[in-house]
């Protein structure tokens, strides 16, 4: 704190940048804010960070696929900002020590096209195995030549994927290869719906295993 007496500045009141100023007994008094620093540190703080790592590391893993999921999104959003959006904070579950992805909750592609019902999911010698109702009447935007992608990504990191097109019976089947696979290993299953274009896409589909 600084006190000053100056004939040209005169009685001083009032604040300006980080510090005040104020008469005491005829004299002006100049004293500094105070500073308090923010913490960054705090546990809802980290929490967060953890939390969009988390989502931010799975489009790092599966960004093509992703990019493939919006073809309709705001104008102001990227693949990687629409993603992130969606999923921050719904696909985050807190209800542990340290945030998890929920991956039933999380979206990798969402639009109005029709997607596929997935009856079953079986793990086989040969991979994964879906049967499937194809919802080709479902409605008039469904057509044949749309393609079904199946996604897997394994705990390890390595992705398998299948892609054919919707057909035109009411059911289908699917099979993701995948080598010496076992339940256990697999984090997620996601099967979606895109037009021949490209320009359209339906809702993520999670799929259990069974």
């Amino acid at each position: 704190m600084s006190i000053s007496q100056n004939p040209l500045t005169g009685q001083m009141r009032k604040s300006m940048a980080n510090f005040n100023t104020y008469v005491h007994r005829g004299q002006n008094v100049v004293s500094s804010k105070v500073f308090i620093r923010k913490d960054k540190n705090t546990d809802s703080q980290k929490a967060q960070r953890v939390s969009f790592k988390l989502v931010s590391d799975v489009y790092q893993s599966i960004g093509g696929f992703i990019n493939t999921g919006f073809p309709v999104r705001p104008e102001t959003h990227s693949p990687y900002n629409y993603f992130m959006a969606l999923n921050l904070p719904n696909a985050i579950d807190n209800s542990g020590d340290v945030p998890v992805i929920d991956y039933s909750l999380l979206q990798i592609a969402k639009g109005s096209l029709p997607g596929v019902n997935v009856q079953s999911a079986t793990v086989t010698a040969q991979g994964i195995s879906l049967a499937c109702e194809s919802c080709l009447g479902y409605g008039l935007s469904a057509a044949a030549d749309d393609q079904i992608t199946v996604l897997c990504r394994m705990k390890s990191g390595a992705l398998y994927f299948t892609k054919q097109a919707r057909g035109s019976e009411e059911t289908c089947q699917l099979v993701v290869n995948v080598p010496s696979v076992a339940k256990e290993n697999i984090e997620f299953v996601y099967a979606f719906v895109t037009s021949a274009d490209g320009k359209k896409a339906s809702n993520t589909v999670f799929v259990p295993l069974t």
